[in-house]
C-alpha cells in the first residue's frame, strides 16, 4: 500500500512515516499543499493522510483536487481542529475519514489500513495470466483449462 503523509510539522510527519514504514507500507512525505499536489500528480497513492492547515496550499484545496480529479486515493484528514463542525466540514469536502490530534498511532494505522482496503476495486475471484488461472475462492489452479 502506498501512503502520502502531508503534514507541515516535520517531526510529526516523520514519526507517522516511520511508523507506517515499520508496518510495511510505502510512504512519501510532503510538508505543504503544493508539494502534496506534485506528489499526487506523479504517483498513485492508496491513502493520503492530510493535515488541513498547511502552508502554501490549504489541505482543503488538496482534498478538493483528489475529489475533482477522481483519484482512487482515499483521504484521511488529520488535524488539531476537533469540533463537530470542523469534522463535518472536512468530510463534506470529500474526505473519507477524519482523525483529530492528538491521536493514538494504533488508531491512525487501523484507519489507514481500512481506507487502503477500499482504495482499489477488489480483485476478481479468478486471476488469469498466460494460460494459468487461479481461483482464490476455491483454492484451485488451472493451466490451459486443466
Amino acid at each position: 500500500m502506498r501512503v502520502l503523509v502531508v503534514e507541515d510539522e516535520e517531526f510529526l510527519a516523520e514519526m507517522i512515516a516511520e511508523g507506517l514504514r515499520r508496518d510495511a507500507l510505502a510512504v512519501d512525505v510532503a510538508h505543504d499543499g503544493v508539494k502534496a499536489l506534485e506528489r499526487l500528480r506523479l504517483g498513485d497513492y492508496d491513502v493520503v493522510v492530510l493535515d488541513r492547515d498547511l502552508p502554501g496550499l490549504h489541505g482543503d484545496e488538496v482534498c478538493r483536487h483528489v475529489v475533482e480529479a477522481r483519484l482512487l486515493t482515499r483521504v484521511l484528514m488529520l488535524t488539531a481542529a476537533d469540533s463537530v463542525r470542523e469534522r463535518v466540514a472536512g468530510l463534506g469536502l470529500g474526505a473519507d475519514d477524519y482523525l483529530s490530534k492528538p491521536f493514538a498511532y494504533e488508531e491512525l494505522l487501523a484507519r489507514v489500513l481500512a481506507l487502503g482496503r477500499r482504495a482499489r476495486p477488489a480483485l476478481p475471484p479468478v486471476i488469469e495470466r498466460a494460460g494459468i488461472a487461479v481461483d482464490t475462492a476455491r483454492r484451485q489452479a488451472f493451466r490451459d483449462g486443466r
